[in-house]
């Protein structure tokens, strides 16, 4: 029996400025669960974890794929789903809007859309007309989305703060509900860019950068770790299979057993 559909309201009421909601980024139906097991509140999935599932790069993935990868995790668990859908697959508003109408269908709660097109940082213009017409399409009919607009500026060496935090209050004029700017690092531009809209703040945790403490201490109301923890998972598998085969040893047992434990817990244990 599938779970029921999460509440799209209640997972807006989790993102409280200065006791941000931390949402870790699943990559598959077991990481879900595991998660889940563990006391987080929501679930958020990451492209590019995704896309590692499938042996490609973030940003290989189909439309299609990526949908019928949030619907797998939106089912795997009771907690509320934020898919990642990058650019949402189009240029055009219009097409935007299609993929945000294709993605209600899938059970999740919410859903961002980028204004990096693969190749470029789309116009402010345009970045804010697609923004506009996700939001109609995740505002529209009887089961609505939390839409997060996301610039992409930090991402892809355009460190203009200005530029960035321009970009999101056009997005929160157009109707998002959370904005997001991965690779904003420094907690003083954190700050300002907290202090310039009146919506939720997703931040992106980075290496060396702020704990979430930190950016509670500054209104962040979400934090997500993006593909980092199926990083952490894939380098901790290449150590192990390393030992095995450069050494020959088994030391990785120690982490083995710990993965049985966490393991058993989130599934139940093997009868």
């Amino acid at each position: 029996m599938s779970p029921p559909l999460a509440s799209t309201s209640g997972f807006l009421e989790l993102h409280q400025p200065g006791a941000p909601l931390v949402m870790p980024n699943p990559w598959d139906v077991g990481s879900a669960k595991l998660f889940a097991s563990l006391g987080f509140k929501a679930l958020a999935t990451t492209s590019s974890g995704h896309a590692a599932t499938l042996g490609r790069l973030d940003g290989e993935v189909s439309r299609e794929e990526a949908l019928d990868h949030a619907s797998e995790i939106a089912a795997a668990t009771e907690l509320p789903v934020n898919a990642d859908l990058e650019a949402c697959f189009a240029k055009e508003p219009a097409a935007v809007a299609e993929t945000i109408g294709l993605a209600k269908e899938t059970g999740i709660v919410g859903c961002s859309v980028e204004d990096w097109s693969g190749e470029a940082i789309y116009d402010a213009g345009l970045a804010a007309e697609r923004v506009a017409a996700a939001a109609q399409a995740a505002h529209s009919g009887t089961r609505r989305l939390v839409l997060t607009a996301r610039s992409e500026n930090y991402l892809h060496g355009r460190r203009d703060l200005a530029d960035t935090i321009g970009r999101l209050q056009s997005f929160q004029e157009a109707g998002a509900d959370v904005v997001y700017a991965p690779g904003v690092y420094a907690i003083d531009d954190i700050a300002q860019l907290v202090s310039s809209v009146d919506v939720p703040v997703n931040v992106l945790i980075l290496p060396g950068g702020a704990t979430v403490g930190e950016l509670a201490s500054v209104d962040v109301a979400r934090v997500s770790v993006g593909g980092a923890l199926n990083l952490v998972a894939l380098g901790a598998t290449t150590q192990a299979a390393r030992e095995l085969l450069e050494a020959g040893t088994h030391s990785f047992w120690d982490t083995a057993k710990a993965g049985q434990k966490a393991r058993d817990e989130a599934f139940g244990p093997q009868g």
